[in-house]
C-alpha cells in the first residue's frame, strides 16, 4: 500500500479526506493545525474540521502551527518516507523538504481548472463571475501558488441556484475520489504532468468584505450570483432604514417597471427588488440581530410596503 500523508484544516479538506477513505485511500498520518479558540467566550478551543473528520476515521494525527520548522515532523519525514503528501486547504505554505523529498513531492487539490481561477477563492469568484462551468484539478506543488503541473482535471456544471458552499461540498467528494485514483496511477508512473500555460491564469483574490454590500444598480443576474457566490460567508447585504439586513437566497424574475431599489410585492407577500436590468424576488433574509427568515416573514415584521426604495 502507498504510504501517503495528508496536510488540510478545514471543511473542504476534511470532506476530501472522507471521499479518499470512502474510495479506499487512507494516509498514514494526517497533520493538521492545533485546536483553536472557538469564538464564543469561555468555550474550549475547537479542533480542526480535518482533525474531526480524521479521529472519526481512526487515523494518525500530528498537530503543527508551523511544518516547516517542526522538527519532530521533519524527522518522521526522513524515517517513515512517505511517497506523496497531499496538500488541501491547510492554509500554511509548505516549502522543501517537503516538496521534493517524497517520490512524488506534494500534490495540491484545487477546485477549479487551472491555470483559471489560482488563489484563495476560486469558487466564489466563478460563480459571482456568473459561469455555468467549473472544476477540480489534482496538481504537484511548486513554490509560486497554484503554478504546478496538473496530473488529472474535470469539469464540473454548476446549478444557476447552487452556492459556494453547495459547490465546494461537491467538489470535495469529488476531489477526494479523483486524489484516490490518481496517487497511485502518478507514483506508478502511468499519469504524465501537463505543465500549466501560465499565459492563460486568471487569479481569484479572497473575497473583500466590501463586495458583499449590494448594488441595486446591477442587473438581477449579476445579483443573484453576488448572493450565491457569498453563501455561506461573508454573506451579501443590503442596508433598510440605516440596518442591515444580509441576503441569503434570491430568485431572478421578469423585468418590473420603476427605478433600481424599488419594492414591489408579490401575490404571496415576497418582495422584490427592481434591478438595473431584470429584478430579484428575496426568498431568504436574515435582519440585523436575528435569525434567518424568509422574505414574507420580514417584510411583515419590517412593515415594508410596495413602492418603499432599498438603499
Amino acid at each position: 500500500m502507498i504510504k501517503i500523508w495528508f496536510m488540510g484544516n478545514g471543511f473542504f479538506a476534511s470532506k476530501c479526506l472522507e471521499s479518499m477513505s470512502e474510495a479506499g485511500t487512507s494516509p498514514s498520518l494526517v497533520i493538521t493545525a492545533p485546536p483553536r479558540p472557538s469564538g464564543r467566550r469561555g468555550m474550549a478551543p475547537s479542533p480542526t474540521p480535518v482533525e474531526t473528520s480524521a479521529t472519526e476515521l481512526s487515523l494518525n494525527v500530528h498537530r503543527s502551527s508551523n511544518v516547516n520548522s517542526d522538527s519532530v515532523l521533519l524527522d518522521m519525514l526522513d524515517i517513515e518516507r512517505p511517497e506523496c503528501i497531499l496538500v488541501i486547504d491547510f492554509g500554511q505554505k509548505v516549502k522543501e523538504p517537503y516538496l521534493s523529498h517524497p517520490k512524488a513531492g506534494c500534490l495540491n487539490l484545487h477546485p477549479s481548472l487551472l491555470p483559471a481561477y489560482r488563489g484563495a477563492a476560486p469558487v466564489q469568484r466563478a460563480i459571482m463571475d456568473g459561469h455555468d462551468k467549473t472544476g477540480i484539478t489534482v496538481f504537484r506543488l511548486v513554490e509560486e501558488m497554484d503554478a504546478g503541473p496538473i496530473l488529472i482535471q474535470e469539469t464540473i456544471d454548476i446549478g444557476r441556484d447552487e452556492t459556494s458552499g453547495e459547490l465546494l461540498f461537491r467538489l470535495a467528494y469529488i476531489g477526494g475520489v479523483l486524489l484516490s485514483r490518481g496517487v497511485e496511477s502518478f507514483i506508478d508512473g502511468e499519469i504524465l504532468p501537463q505543465p500549466q500555460n501560465s499565459l492563460l491564469a486568471t487569479y481569484a483574490g479572497k473575497i473583500d468584505k466590501t463586495e458583499a454590500l449590494l448594488s441595486w444598480n446591477l442587473s438581477a443576474i449579476s445579483i443573484h450570483c453576488i448572493v450565491r457566490a457569498l453563501n455561506p460567508s461573508p454573506g451579501a447585504y443590503f442596508y433598510l432604514q440605516g440596518r442591515r439586513v444580509k441576503l441569503w437566497k434570491t430568485e431572478v424574475i421578469d423585468e418590473l417597471q420603476g427605478e433600481p431599489g424599488t419594492v414591489f410585492l408579490d401575490e404571496r407577500g415576497y418582495p422584490m427588488v427592481k434591478c438595473l436590468r431584470g429584478a430579484v424576488r428575496l426568498l431568504t433574509v436574515q435582519p440585523e440581530g436575528k435569525r434567518n427568515m424568509t422574505g414574507v416573514e420580514w417584510v411583515r415584521g419590517s412593515h415594508l410596503s410596495e413602492g418603499d426604495m432599498m438603499s
